[in-house]
């Protein structure tokens, strides 16, 4: 048994929520905020036999795209206090960040 923790922006989530529902692959979604871009992720929670591991990276590899996005850089100051202008940075966002655990145990109540 392992347990799969995928971690997708809120853009793809309905997206791979779906992709799993279809496959038969059983999730608990958490919401949750990334520290980069502070912006919305969703977090799946996959316990899954280790045979099925493959077909489950599978499903998330196809269900979370990467893509390209704008975000506003932050105000600095320098030493002379003159603040510089913000401007646009171009950065990729989406995809999926995968952890692949162990579970030693597994009990339903």
């Amino acid at each position: 048994m392992k347990l799969i923790i995928a971690i997708v922006q809120d853009q793809d989530k309905t997206i791979l929520g779906n992709a799993l529902f279809d496959a038969n692959i059983r999730a608990t979604k958490l919401s949750s905020t990334g520290s980069f871009l502070r912006s919305g992720n969703t977090t799946f929670l996959i316990g899954i036999e280790e045979e099925r591991v493959d077909e489950v990276l599978e499903v998330i590899k196809a269900s979370s795209q990467s893509r390209e996005q704008y975000i506003s850089s932050p105000v600095n100051l320098d030493v002379t206090l003159d603040v510089s202008a913000s401007y646009p940075v171009k950065v990729e966002v989406g995809g999926a960040t995968v952890f692949v655990l162990p579970i030693d145990q597994f009990l339903q109540f």
